[in-house]
């Protein structure tokens, strides 16, 4: 399988999820340490769940040199970045997100096809490569998981994976058409507010404020 378009999208992932990781680091007023450890959590953390998951060597992070120096160099532009520009960042940090998770999702879905495990696998190796490190970072930044309540987000990596469990998409064209749509639904979602139902107890409303559904 020829991976090196996805070899750029994965860049562009890793970049958007360090920085990511980072400035939600320097928000809960982490350390110069807690930013890289949350960036690099972001980064990688659903790869290596990912790999967990399917039987692969979880130290085959370290021999992905470039990836590694790529979100470190990330990590150390946004800690030293004007707080304007973060800002400015952040307006269009859902793209670059849209962008990385797509990747990542395919990724993942194509990693299980290998192995050779079922549908469901696959579906499930798509969703946590895609969101897996941001749940990881949420949680260790004492928030609830925004890919859980935010808008449709790990959806549209269970979809990809779908795609790729039961079409077996082996065309460069077909893997790229299916990464396109995977942004484009990610930024409709965003952009129309799409939300799965939700339910709230009656007990809950208490504790937010004007609580509901």
């Amino acid at each position: 399988m020829d991976f090196d378009v996805f070899h750029v999208f994965s860049l562009i992932g890793v970049i958007a999820f360090a920085a990511s990781g980072a400035v939600v680091a320097m928000e809960e007023e982490y350390d110069i340490l807690g930013v890289f450890v949350l960036g690099l959590v972001t980064a990688f953390g659903g790869g290596v769940i990912r790999n967990l998951l399917i039987g692969l060597p979880v130290t085959t992070l370290w021999s992905q040199g470039l990836f590694l120096k790529t979100a470190f160099f990330s990590i150390l532009v946004v800690f030293v970045m004007p707080s304007s520009l973060i800002t400015h960042w952040k307006k269009g940090e859902a793209f670059f997100d849209a962008i990385g998770l797509s990747a990542f999702a395919i990724q993942g879905a194509l990693y299980a096809v290998d192995a050779k495990l079922p549908l469901s696998a696959i579906m499930v190796a798509a969703m946590l490569t895609g969101i897996g490190g941001g749940m990881i970072r949420d949680i260790m930044a004492g928030r609830k998981p925004l890919v859980l309540r935010d808008e449709i987000y790990a959806v549209w990596a269970i979809l990809a994976g779908l795609a790729v469990g039961i079409g077996r998409l082996s065309s460069i064209w077909q893997l790229i058409t299916l990464f396109a749509l995977v942004v484009v639904f990610r930024m409709l979602s965003v952009h129309y507010n799409w939300r799965l139902p939700r339910r709230t107890l009656p007990g809950n409303h208490s504790k937010s404020a004007g609580g509901g559904l």
